[in-house]
């Protein structure tokens, strides 16, 4: 289900009809519940903010993350699509408003390797979006996430009656806005009174919106929020390997594409995070985990490193796990790579020491110094530093 967007470009552009393709849905009355956003840290599940009732209100930022946008046609990987979720999310829990997730989200290939990826020189667009995308609720949990803030899909029945209903409202329905910050959206009544705003979000990416998030005018969600928002079937097969892991420590180790490097116009071989080659090597992980992991432990071990057997001299001090020991219990429940991440992702932060791939956090344990964020500055890859220990 999509919308047109003519006023894009406009900063405070404001439109009264909504484009609905397929067949009409019969009107039916707008629901009336309370809303208010109360702060609360009663329980895990609920220790941002929580939605109570009012007229029920929604905000929508298009069928597809990231689009329209330059990753429109592509997507970027899991973190980048769950930064532009989560920036969505903001918004809709600041406009107290239901937020309208798109069904799909795009699987980027490089971060595939299942084979639920298809091409086809004979298909539509919609089927080869259909091929390299799976369900969001095959990821997420929107019941579990609606604790928090309020979530529906692009293809629920409750969306297509929201839609019905805008066009008999008319003026009252929708407004379809692009420029206009989030702020004006709440104070001005000429949006905020509205059954639905169709949002058309930063041309480069939908995260963009919330770029400064020093600005306390967004509700800030922590960046645990959507991992911990995975869907049962993922969360079960987490809670079932930690229960196997019993007492465990875990690191993540991210290569592939991290250390990727490029020539320089003298030929010599450049990269981004120059010494993430080296640090992230068995004999450099031995080394810098010693001060936290005692021998003995078991260690689970994430990476996106293809060659076989790459941490095995690790073995020597630590009893080594992988998610691939526990395929009986992985491989019936995903389909594709994001799935395995997100399972790997809460049996990683489920550890009594979780070691990460770059420092995040002040209090974070990280196997490199190298910033995950740079200047966009290459450099040559440093390899040589004390080994032994």
């Amino acid at each position: 289900m999509a919308f047109n967007r003519t006023l894009k470009g406009k900063p405070k552009a404001v439109g009264s009809r909504i484009v609905v393709l397929g067949a009409t849905v019969c009107a039916i009355a707008l629901l009336f519940l309370l809303s208010s956003v109360v702060f609360t840290t009663d329980s895990p599940k609920s220790q941002y903010f929580k939605f109570s009732s009012n007229d029920k209100k929604y905000l929508y930022w298009g069928t597809r993350i990231d689009c329209p946008g330059k990753h429109c046609g592509s997507c970027e990987g899991l973190g980048h699509q769950e930064s532009s979720l989560r920036c969505a999310l903001e918004e809709a829990a600041y406009l107290r408003r239901t937020f309208v997730m798109p069904s799909r989200m795009c699987i980027n290939p490089i971060h595939n390797k299942k084979g639920i990826l298809h091409s086809s020189t004979n298909a539509t667009s919609e089927d080869q979006w259909a091929a390299s995308s799976c369900a969001m609720d095959s990821l997420y949990d929107a019941e579990l996430m609606s604790e928090t803030i309020p979530v529906i899909f692009d293809n629920s029945k409750e969306w297509y009656k929201v839609l019905s209903t805008s066009m008999k409202l008319g003026a009252r329905g929708v407004a379809h806005v692009a420029g206009v910050s989030r702020v004006e959206l709440k104070e001005n009544n000429q949006y905020s009174d509205l059954l639905l705003i169709n949002r058309t979000a930063s041309p480069l990416s939908w995260f963009m919106e919330c770029k400064d998030r020093n600005n306390r005018s967004a509700i800030m969600l922590p960046y645990s929020f959507m991992p911990s928002m995975a869907s049962k079937k993922l969360r079960d097969a987490a809670e079932k390997i930690k229960a196997l892991l019993g007492d465990y420590d875990a690191i993540h180790v991210r290569r592939g594409d991290k250390i990727k490097t490029r020539k320089d116009r003298f030929g010599v071989s450049r990269t981004l995070h120059p010494h993430l080659d080296r640090d992230t090597r068995p004999e450099f992980i031995r080394c810098r985990i010693a001060k936290w992991v005692a021998p003995g432990r078991t260690l689970f071990i994430a990476s996106n490193e293809r060659t076989q057997g790459f941490f095995s001299s690790l073995s020597v001090r630590y009893r080594l796990a992988y998610s691939s020991n526990y395929s009986h219990i992985i491989d019936p429940v995903i389909e594709n790579n994001y799935q395995l991440f997100m399972i790997e992702r809460l049996i990683l932060t489920g550890a009594k020491r979780f070691i990460k791939t770059f420092k995040e956090d002040e209090t974070d344990l990280s196997l490199s110094d190298d910033p995950k964020k740079n200047t966009k500055k290459w450099q040559i890859p440093v390899y040589d530093g004390d080994d032994t220990c």
